[in-house]
């Protein structure tokens, strides 16, 4: 929940209030004469320990406005409980392809996790259907849904209020490549997952290379560019020493989907290599490493990369990453028709929200996972380690070592040649 919204809760909390004591006023000056009593002036504020719970003092309806505890919530039992709004939910549902996933949100638009919470989702004919937060991570998605409107109510559970009334939801009949709304909230930090477990991107270059690759930095040129590409296994990296070294732009990883429970997972140094690198003056694109398995998956990434960019201006394309995760990756086994599909909704998708877009994979891949003709409208950033690349499709960046060497940067890094 934004500031705007959070403004928008406390005002209509004073509201309430404020429309009480006009009502109060206007029914006490419509009472018969003979009914008002004499109120003696008073220079201070009276405290009448004799004021009931509304605040009325004896048959002087205006009592509670000389009451200064009457507006004290830690004094006004009634006001308190009716201020309260902790325990307050809201639910923000939003649809891909033929889908809902809703979010279970406190009062500060945080996710409340550690529930078994129930949202009932009922149709146009009226057929309900209950569908629980089996694991408790405040998202509740339903799946295989007929397009069109819904009416959506999260379910009373003990302990919290939920919304008083359901709330029209429409689902989509079809994946529309656009950034999703919101999309923030699904974004995890390395602090709530199991790193080790989910981040696990295997380089399959490496099957292929041939021991002939260049290690060296390959200057840029007439028509070509000297770049890396680094993640959090670079740790802690110089820029200006990396500038310094002939390095002319670097392509950072943004974050990647967990390989097993596939949570949306920021890389723990993104934020602060973009802005060491952009302050070194290097060109900067982005990547992000997928496991999603379908279209609808892939919008949700190309939305989180997006979010996570920000402001910042990219002088090179956002790359999906797609490789395999050791073998049992959520979406190692995908056939080359959905794996296409998946690259391009996450193009598309990034096109739409006004970037350049990518697809990064070895040459094994590129000649035996993915329909390359399908994804033609899109820039191809090849990997494969030896000195001449035997890939005979068109691509616009190459990434030709994993076991590169620059100053300022301890360890190996990927070192690429950008072509334009």
């Amino acid at each position: 929940m934004d500031s705007k919204l959070m403004r928008l809760a406390a005002l209509g909390c004073f509201g309430v209030i404020a429309l009480i004591t006009a009502i109060v006023i206007g029914v006490n000056s419509k009472s018969p004469a003979s009914d008002k009593q004499q109120i003696p002036v008073q220079n201070e504020p009276v405290v009448n320990s004799n004021a009931n719970a509304d605040g009325q003092v004896g048959n002087d309806l205006k009592g509670f406005l000389r009451d200064n505890t009457f507006f004290d919530p830690e004094k006004n039992p009634v006001l308190e409980a009716a201020m309260d709004t902790s325990k307050s939910l809201t639910l923000l549902a939003t649809s891909v392809e033929k889908d809902l996933r809703i979010q279970i949100l406190d009062i500060t638009g945080a996710l409340v996790s550690g529930e078994s919470f129930v949202i009932r989702i009922t149709d146009a004919n009226g057929k309900s259907t209950d569908y629980k937060d089996l694991d408790k991570d405040g998202i509740v998605y339903a799946g295989s849904l007929s397009a069109g409107e819904y009416e959506m109510e999260l379910m009373p559970i003990s302990g919290y209020k939920p919304p008083k009334s359901s709330t029209t939801v429409r689902v989509k009949d079809k994946v529309e490549y656009v950034a999703i709304p919101d999309i923030s909230i699904l974004i995890k930090t390395e602090d709530e997952i199991d790193a080790a477990l989910e981040d696990t991107g295997v380089k399959d270059a490496l099957d292929d290379a041939d021991g002939t690759e260049v290690v060296k930095l390959q200057v840029g040129g007439t028509k070509r560019k000297a770049g890396i590409d680094v993640s959090k296994y670079q740790e802690e990296i110089d820029w200006e020493k990396v500038a310094q070294s002939g390095v002319e732009f670097v392509i950072i990883r943004a974050g990647y989907r967990g390989s097993v429970y596939g949570s949306i997972v920021e890389d723990p140094r993104f934020k602060e290599n973009i802005k060491g690198a952009k302050a070194a003056g290097l060109e900067v694109g982005v990547y992000f490493f997928t496991q999603a398995i379908n279209e609808a998956e892939a919008v949700e990434e190309a939305s989180a990369v997006m979010t996570l960019v920000g402001d910042y201006k990219l002088e090179l394309p956002i790359y999906i990453d797609t490789e395999g995760a050791g073998g049992n990756g959520r979406a190692d086994g995908l056939d080359p028709d959905t794996r296409t599909l998946v690259c391009d909704a996450f193009c598309r998708t990034v096109e739409n929200g006004g970037y350049r877009s990518g697809v990064y994979a070895s040459r094994y891949w590129l000649n035996n996972n993915i329909h390359t003709d399908k994804l033609k409208d899109y820039e191809i950033w090849l990997a494969e380690y030896r000195e001449i690349p035997l890939y005979t499709g068109s691509y616009t960046m190459w990434q030709y070592t994993s076991k590169g060497h620059i100053d300022g940067i301890n360890g190996n890094v990927d070192l690429d040649v950008y072509y334009y």
